[in-house]
């Protein structure tokens, strides 16, 4: 086998509390399809497209889209080839030409985050927004984009001088969140990362103060147009 097929077969598996939430409920219809999970909510306006962190098993954000769904922003977890989002960077022209919104947000963890940026950077005719967590651009984007960025405190993953570089990049409608003690993994659910900080606080509340602060937004300037 070669290097490269050992490298990518060794990824953060998803913990089994994530694959509950691929399940339906009373608010969310959860359908799999060849291109990944939709989440479908309320909403028939907006949707979140999202991209998994580099090796980290998709349905480790199962349960942060599952309510970002639940809070009225419905959510496509998108398959990626090897769990790697520089694989299927353009994943997400098939899930907008297969799906009917008003608005579509472009968004992930990570090295997902980034390449949603550099999709967004090439798109942004198609799009409403960007949502990045522990991410950051490194083209420039649409200014009319809504850009929102959550980090947590205590994540040492993600490198903070490149947050700061990618600042140059941001659109007229940049908003950034900082959980206070929140770290680089709680945006899944796949365990503890290598390199990782020590998170202060519970994923569960991590996810639910990263859903509050896209879904807040999202409604916002759903207001305002």
């Amino acid at each position: 086998m070669s290097v490269f097929f050992v490298y990518m077969g060794d990824y953060y598996h998803a913990e089994d509390i994530a694959f509950q939430a691929l399940n339906s409920d009373d608010t969310v219809t959860v359908t799999e399809t060849e291109s990944g999970w939709l989440f479908n909510g309320a909403s028939d306006d907006d949707l979140l497209i999202f991209y998994s962190g580099a090796k980290v098993e998709e349905e480790a954000y199962a349960p942060l889209l599952h309510r970002i769904a639940e809070s009225g922003t419905d959510a496509y977890l998108v398959k990626m080839p090897f769990h790697f989002a520089m694989f299927g960077i353009n994943s997400a022209d098939d899930i907008i030409n297969g799906t009917d919104y008003k608005n579509y947000y472009i968004g992930g963890h990570s090295l997902g985050g980034a390449m949603a940026a550099v999709y967004a950077s090439d798109n942004g005719e198609k799009l409403s927004g960007l949502v990045m967590l522990a991410a950051y651009p490194t083209k420039e984007l649409n200014s009319d984009l809504i850009e929102i960025t959550v980090l947590g405190s205590n994540d040492t993953v993600v490198s903070l001088e490149k947050i700061e570089e990618g600042k140059k990049y941001q659109t007229d409608n940049a908003v950034e969140y900082v959980i206070k003690g929140g770290n680089h993994a709680l945006f899944g659910n796949y365990g503890e990362q290598k390199g990782d900080g020590t998170a202060m606080i519970t994923g569960e509340d991590q996810q639910g103060q990263t859903v509050r602060f896209i879904t807040d937004v999202i409604s916002e300037k759903n207001k305002i147009i």
